[in-house]
């Protein structure tokens, strides 16, 4: 069949399945270890049904890629959307929504993608884009609470600060009193970004 024939709802709800299916594997048992016949059986049809809508795995990877960001951005959006409480901190209601996002399955299907691409060229270089538009988006201007302070160099530290030391939580592996050390990490990290994105202070957190 020509082109056309794959852009039909029809088509474009089997590529859905299939592509949901391979996020839910990516995350579950990771990158390396699902096959296409496994992503076959996850969206219920034979394998020879699936290839004809992605003949490759370099196919299937580039949409699974492009199928998971926008997941991800679906996400975020919704939990930028959400105002704070009120008498919550605004940067820590942020913070907050960004670390159980890290644990909604298209971040964590794309935390895997990036673990794997370390030795796997293939999907290093389709994974790239995806990785250079996420980090220009700035995480916290998603939520607004981040970047209500400003946008000069101290406040994309603190948004960085934020972002990066949640994702490194979140894929850490602590053995032992676990939430303890997580909870005491993360009112660290709060405290550190609220003092970063107060106007006018001087601290030992920013010293220009």
């Amino acid at each position: 069949m020509d082109s056309s024939a794959k852009a039909t709802p029809k088509s474009r709800r089997t590529r859905t399945r299939i592509l949901d299916a391979a996020m839910g594997l990516f995350a579950e048992v990771g990158y390396h270890a699902t096959s296409n016949g496994m992503i076959a059986d996850a969206a219920k049809m034979t394998r020879g049904a699936m290839l004809y809508h992605f003949p490759t795995r370099e196919d299937l990877v580039e949409a699974a890629v492009a199928h998971i960001e926008a997941a991800r951005a679906r996400l975020f959006e919704a939990a930028g959307a959400q105002p704070h409480p009120p008498g919550v901190d605004a940067a820590e209601h942020a913070i907050d929504a960004y670390w159980s996002l890290l644990h909604e399955i298209p971040f964590v299907a794309f935390a895997e993608l990036e673990a794997a691409a370390r030795t796997d060229a293939m999907l290093r270089e389709r994974l790239a884009p995806a990785q250079a538009a996420f980090d220009r988006a700035q995480v916290g201007a998603r939520f607004g609470a981040m970047v209500q302070a400003g946008d000069d160099p101290r406040f994309q530290t603190s948004r960085d600060l934020g972002r990066f030391l949640l994702e490194g939580l979140a894929k850490g592996a602590m053995t032992y009193d676990e939430a303890a050390r997580r909870e005491r990490l993360l009112a660290v990290v709060k405290r550190a970004v609220r003092m970063l994105n107060r106007k006018g202070d001087v601290h030992e957190l920013w010293t220009e």
